[in-house]
């Protein structure tokens, strides 16, 4: 495991209630940092060397003031509006919670100083000419363009991390592929989804944290994007026959209940490419992520039933 000394670095995270955010609170809090984390809820007060401030990243005064006030080393940029649908009633919403956000985030840190901010950016973001095919996808793709300028004009040390579909314990947001089906075998509920047709490069939450550590602290990369997933596409048909496969062995599976999504981006990361760069690759397999992933769940949900 990569641990990095952070001892009196001081460390702004935004999302740090989120998924990947929990996660990597954990890691930085581990690594000696002192960590400002930011979350739109009253969080309670926790150990001496973590802060937390509730704020609205949409609101340019308010970001501009927090980072003045805590002059981060690192910036994380983490928060994010993930929705991969296509309605129109998303644009706006997602513009100002990805796009408007980055952007006052990278305007402050420009003018403050910071020794490296890194973005998340996401698989659906189009490569070359291609049009964004969702809202989501439009506003990842535009927010890397910023962070490039804002290193080309103004040498703002920005780093993007291209995630692929993360997953692992604790994600939040239980709509998700892997949480929904282990959830919904859990409870013995119906599961509805689509063809399974799409493949997809899976990345375990653990195996991101560490990407995310090394891009805070690996010199030359500034102004990359560098991939943090597996390298390899697996289908989610078949991903789900392996939920199936831990927590419901011979149950019938039975897909096309919902619509495919129209113009999935399908991708794998360039693990090699990362790894010359950062001496990173993915530690956890997909069976043995999944595994993990159910475990967590299962406890989660007897200790549930016994409450």
């Amino acid at each position: 495991m990569f641990e990095p000394d952070l001892s009196g670095r001081s460390v702004l995270l935004t999302g740090a209630a989120g998924f990947i955010g929990s996660h990597l609170l954990r890691r930085l809090l581990a690594a000696g940092a002192t960590v400002h984390a930011t979350s739109r809820e009253v969080r309670p007060i926790g150990e001496p060397a973590l802060h937390w401030h509730q704020i609205d990243l949409t609101n340019e005064a308010a970001v501009d003031e927090m980072v003045r006030l805590t002059k981060p080393h690192l910036i994380f940029h983490l928060a994010s509006h993930v929705a991969g649908a296509r309605d129109l009633a998303l644009v706006l919403p997602t513009f100002h919670a990805n796009l408007a956000s980055t952007l006052y985030l990278l305007t402050a840190a420009a003018k403050v100083g910071c020794e490296r901010l890194v973005l998340t950016g996401s698989l659906e973001e189009p490569e070359d000419q291609t049009p964004p095919a969702s809202p989501y996808a439009a506003a990842k793709a535009a927010a890397a363009s910023y962070a490039r300028m804002f290193h080309l004009l103004y040498g703002t040390p920005v780093v993007l991390a291209r995630l692929f579909m993360v997953y692992g314990p604790a994600q939040r947001d239980v709509r998700k592929l892997v949480p929904y089906v282990i959830l919904s075998l859990l409870q013995g509920g119906e599961v509805k989804l689509s063809s399974g047709a799409r493949p997809v490069d899976w990345v375990y939450v653990d195996d991101v944290v560490e990407g995310l550590l090394r891009l805070a602290v690996t010199e030359g990369v500034e102004g990359r994007r560098i991939d943090l997933g597996s390298g390899r596409l697996v289908t989610v048909r078949e991903v789900v026959e392996k939920l199936y496969g831990l927590l419901a062995p011979g149950a019938e599976l039975e897909l096309g209940g919902l619509p495919d999504r129209p113009h999935e981006q399908v991708r794998a990361a360039d693990v090699e490419a990362t790894e010359d760069l950062l001496g990173w690759r993915p530690r956890v397999g997909l069976e043995k992520g999944l595994r993990a992933t159910v475990d967590y769940y299962r406890r989660q949900h007897e200790a549930g039933r016994r409450r």
